[in-house]
């Protein structure tokens, strides 16, 4: 992995110049040319790796150098005279830390660390509160509290410095009520209380350039980039700063009331609410120096503050009691690399799946990106929808606890050079299926780094083949191999245009898990749908995940989890998103579960062998039965495939009326023979109880099923992420791929897919649910 990079966007259209960032360790040179992706599954069981070189000017050697990833959120204020030409002054902030005892961490600092100078209120590799005062001579002197901070706790924090006669004042007091830490009486903490003056003879060097940082201090600036260190975890609230000692008394009247003749008062929720979620990196000063700051690495918004009751759950309803940011040392929202070279995408370049791929020695690397049609235009009739929200979703996943659940499962443990690589640096930022290093859940996920996992010939350590984009590919390949011509659009295409992106086409396909939606596209699909659209599901656990994109960067995602099957839970308070202010969590939760878009939802789970389908007798209705010309009566369906060796398998979905399958749905096949590695889901359990297995439950099924729409439409679902992995079986000349065929065929064709009566499967449908 001595060579990789990222573009500055995934989706791109002729005319558009998509930018790549590379990083080539020992600066070497390197080769890199433009390609296009076909099949990036190199299971020696299937056609085998299938790329096509584009031809392009970009194809020759290129200098090499490395670029560093500086992870970690702080907040910057830039560089002033006010700050420059303090002399007496006072620091006070509302605290939540996470990691007290990681070592030295910033909290409000304006410190050069490589000259030892400035000042900051900082806490000490003791994890005591430290108030660090440098002259520029290189000595430090440090006055401390002498207790320790505890986790997950609010403090209220503060120092401040007379000049005067060098007096120095520290004091921390815990902060406990009923909501808002670990602890609901305060006698708990009682020991934690510290107040220390002590009188010092050095006074602080503020004559040099370095910003002034929240959760974090300067190390150096290099080529105009902060360098900052001392990384601060955990949340602060209500920041004040005046250029004069307050006293105590003044220090609390300042919390919620600031002075006028405060230096700053930095409000961390006066842009959280409606009017101010465009812009969530900006930091606003409240005082008359607007001392403003950006946010950088993204750390976490809307985050229940000190003063949180929980009488309200959406920080919309009451900002000021979302006034705190959640900081973490491994947050990353922008690599921020320099640009080594540009394509331009020609007019003539078809839509479609593309990498930039460069080579240094025996390394290399495919850097992904889309093509799409121009705005307004269409170039096919079907449409592939890339999910890329998803691919944004599990970006970089470790999954650490993987290898171990796979030798539970009786198989080898899948380990990539990538995986082994994400785990050496930390610094390429984690996926929302990760936890932060204070154990928080990662809600933001960017696309603005490497991503090593959204590559051809990865293999997930998640499944016992492909996952996400190679399985994907799975189903670009074999559109290709067919003859179709198609058009690639994406997530990020979608949320921006909704269904006018859509209208074009006359058929729709999904990729095998589109996972992660806004609310923005379930709209567009729907209506889609409701124009007389044909969608084809070709996956499961879709349209499961509420998600937003960033309103300053939409190359960022966010979701908030709970109530689901879940890598991490939001804390109480905390489960709407900070981009939109809307709920997270479930689509279902908010009454629109994946059933009343696709007819099925995500029922079931396991990750060890795929199974296959079993036509149900409403297959032999005439008018479906035309879904399974050239497939025999007693056929098994996908008893074969690439990924655990069936089409039906990973997760799965079913029918369900309950949660708005449409009343005219047919369940046309359905899975059968799973093992007991696969498990209901958690959000279908009422209790925990035991025979919830594939090999007891009759839920634990993939339903294939099919249903018309308005104006001659219809949806078609699959249910199953391992579908697309049995299309290319051998030589593409299979139940499998001869169903797709047909479904793809009638959907393309402008003959209306209505029938007059309704279905009278409804009840034994119900009944196969039950």
């Amino acid at each position: 992995m001595t060579i990789h990079g990222y573009p500055d966007k995934l989706s791109v259209e002729p005319g558009q110049n998509v930018k790549f960032m590379i990083n080539s360790e020992g600066n070497e040179s390197y080769q890199a040319e433009i390609v296009r992706l076909i099949h990036g599954d190199t299971n020696p069981d299937g056609p085998g790796w299938k790329v096509e070189l584009i031809d392009t000017d970009l194809k020759k050697q290129y200098r090499g150098r490395e670029q560093k990833i500086y992870s970690g959120s702080y907040v910057a204020v830039p560089d002033n005279s006010l700050l420059r030409d303090i002399e007496s002054f006072s620091l006070q902030a509302m605290i939540w830390p996470t990691t007290p005892d990681k070592g030295a961490q910033g909290l409000l600092t304006k410190w050069s660390d490589s000259k030892k100078t400035g000042y900051g209120l900082f806490i000490d590799e003791s994890g005591f509160l430290s108030l660090w005062i440098g002259d520029g001579s290189g000595k430090v002197e440090r006055v401390n509290t002498g207790k320790k901070l505890v986790e997950r706790c609010w403090f209220f924090v503060g120092a401040s410095f007379d000049a005067t006669n060098g007096t120095v004042e520290v004091f921390q007091q815990p902060l406990v009520d009923k909501t808002n830490g670990r602890f609901s009486l305060a006698y708990s903490l009682e020991t934690m209380t510290a107040h220390v003056k002590q009188v010092i003879k050095s006074k602080p060097d503020t004559d040099h350039e370095a910003p002034f940082i929240m959760a974090g201090y300067l190390e150096t600036i290099v080529e105009g980039k902060n360098i900052v260190r001392g990384l601060y975890n955990g949340k602060i609230d209500r920041p004040r700063m005046a250029d004069r000692v307050l006293t105590r008394q003044e220090m609390e009247q300042c919390i919620e009331n600031p002075f006028v003749d405060l230096l700053a008062a930095w409000d961390f929720a006066a842009n959280i609410g409606p009017k101010g979620l465009e812009i969530p990196s900006q930091i606003i000063d409240k005082s008359q120096s607007e001392l403003h700051g950006k946010a950088t690495n993204l750390p976490t918004r809307a985050m229940t503050g000190y003063n949180w009751t929980s009488n309200e759950q959406n920080f919309i309803h009451a900002p000021e009691q979302y006034g705190a940011i959640h900081f973490h040392d491994d947050d990353l929202s922008d690599a921020d690399w320099k640009v080594d070279f540009e394509f331009t995408i020609p007019d003539d370049l078809r839509s479609g799946v593309y990498a930039a791929h460069v080579k240094a020695g025996e390394d290399e690397d495919y850097v992904t990106f889309f093509v799409r049609p121009k705005k307004g235009t269409a170039t096919a009739n079907i449409a592939l929808l890339i999910p890329t929200a998803s691919y944004l979703a599990y970006a970089n996943t470790r999954f650490q606890d993987v290898p171990l659940a796979q030798l539970m499962f009786g198989r080898a443990p899948v380990i990539q050079a990538e995986d082994l690589y994400l785990m050496e640096h930390k610094e390429y930022g984690l996926s929302t299926y990760d936890v932060h290093s204070d154990g928080s859940g990662v809600c933001y996920s960017s696309g603005l780094r490497p991503i090593l996992n959204m590559r051809p010939k990865y293999r997930h350590n998640l499944s016992p083949s492909l996952w996400q984009f190679n399985a994907d590919l799975h189903l670009v390949d074999w559109l290709t191999e067919k003859g179709y011509t198609f058009d690639v659009i994406t997530d990020h295409d979608l949320n921006e245009e909704g269904v006018d992106l859509l209208k074009p086409y006359n058929v729709v396909l999904t990729g095998s898990h589109p996972e992660y939606y806004s609310g923005a596209m379930l709209d567009a699909v729907e209506d889609y749908q409701q124009l007389g659209g044909r969608f084809m599901y070709m996956g499961a656990n879709g349209f499961y995940w509420i998600i937003q994109f960033n309103p300053e960067n939409p190359n960022i995602i966010e979701v908030r989890k709970q109530f689901g099957s879940n890598a991490w839970k939001a804390n109480p308070g905390e489960l709407h998103l900070s981009f939109s202010g809307e709920q997270g969590g479930l689509w279902r939760n908010r009454g629109r579960a994946p059933q009343k878009i696709a007819g099925t939802g995500f029922i079931a789970e396991g990750f060890d062998v795929s199974s296959y389908y079993r036509r149900n007798p409403v297959s032999f209705d005439p008018r479906v039965s035309w879904i399974f010309e050239g497939i025999g009566e007693d056929e098994l369906i996908g008893n074969f495939g690439l990924v655990g060796g069936g089409a039906a398998g990973l997760e799965v979905d079913t029918y369900d009326l309950e949660l708005g399958t449409p009343p005219e749905t047919l369940i046309l096949a359905s899975s059968e023979g799973h093992s007991n590695a696969y498990m209901q889901v958690v959000e279908e359990l009422y209790f925990n109880v035991p025979s919830m297995g594939g090999a007891e439950n009759p839920r634990v099924r993939a339903d294939m099923v099919y249903y018309p729409t308005p104006k001659g439409g219809a949806v078609f679902s699959v249910s199953s992420i391992a579908y697309c992995g049995s299309l290319s079986h051998n030589n593409y000349d299979n139940n499998i791929s001869q169903l797709t065929d047909n479904v793809l065929q009638k959907f393309m064709s402008d003959e209306p897919l209505h029938w007059e009566e309704q279905s009278p499967q409804i009840a034994g449908a119900k009944s196969i649910k039950n």
